[in-house]
């Protein structure tokens, strides 16, 4: 399926890193406590090991969210599948590991959901991680009806999923509405303009629209922003509140 504003498959709810703050971000354990609370689609973090394994982290270091010390980026698979990555969240998941992205794609097949990949590139690797991650999403999805959406702050993260793979669908990251922002989405030939919530106005909802592109937002975890966005007719929400807000489709 040729995924283009038009022909927009994803649900209006996303689960953020799996599930939120509800489960150690960005593992199976996450996903699968997301999937329980009905969600069908989520996003997640995606960066490369030192020998080029897609895998899972948000932060550019993994002594947040695991055993591990150091840049996750500097370290062989091999040594970044022997942390726990339950353990800070509770002793409950103690013993999480870290998934790698075809991991979460084979879980992600099984239970017919929908991801939105951020490619988030460890420091001076923001080409070539996009160019890798969006590789290695088309050859995890190839014969699925509905393929990731890849989306990221980063420019040239963006430009590299472009070149590797341009039919895969692509989204632009904001937390500002910096200079040329619009422009530069259809530059890379964004889907999707995908905005920290409290950037979307009736203006800024019109010129994305009037552009062909499809309006989201991020971290969407209280009423009254679910209600204003609605009201202004953006198309998704991400949100940690998976207990919270049931998805309605």
């Amino acid at each position: 399926m040729q995924v283009t504003a038009k022909n927009w498959p994803y649900p209006r709810w996303i689960a953020h890193r799996g599930a939120g703050k509800l489960a150690p971000e960005n593992t199976l354990s996450a996903f699968r406590l997301g999937a329980q609370h009905g969600y069908r689609m989520f996003e997640c973090d995606v960066k490369l090991s030192a020998d080029g394994v897609p895998f899972l982290l948000h932060d550019d270091t993994l002594d947040r969210t695991s055993t591990g010390q150091g840049n996750g980026g500097d370290q062989p698979w091999s040594a970044l599948a022997q942390l726990d990555a339950g353990s800070w969240f509770s002793r409950s998941q103690a013993g999480e590991p870290i998934p790698t992205l075809d991991n979460i794609a084979a879980f992600c097949q099984r239970n017919g959901c929908f991801l939105n990949i951020e490619i988030k590139p460890s420091p001076d690797t923001d080409r070539l991680t996009g160019e890798k991650v969006a590789d290695a999403a088309a050859r995890l999805w190839q014969g699925q009806a509905v393929p990731p959406l890849l989306t990221s702050f980063s420019v040239a993260a963006l430009e590299g999923a472009l070149a590797a793979q341009p039919g895969l669908p692509r989204g632009l990251l904001l937390d500002s509405l910096w200079e040329g922002w619009l422009p530069a989405a259809q530059r890379l030939g964004c889907i999707a303009i995908v905005c920290d919530h409290s950037l979307w106005t009736a203006e800024t909802v019109a010129q994305v629209k009037a552009a062909g592109m499809r309006s989201a937002s991020y971290t969407v975890n209280d009423a009254a922003s679910v209600q204003r966005l609605t009201a202004l007719g953006t198309d998704a929400i991400i949100t940690d509140r998976i207990d919270l807000f049931t998805p309605a489709d």
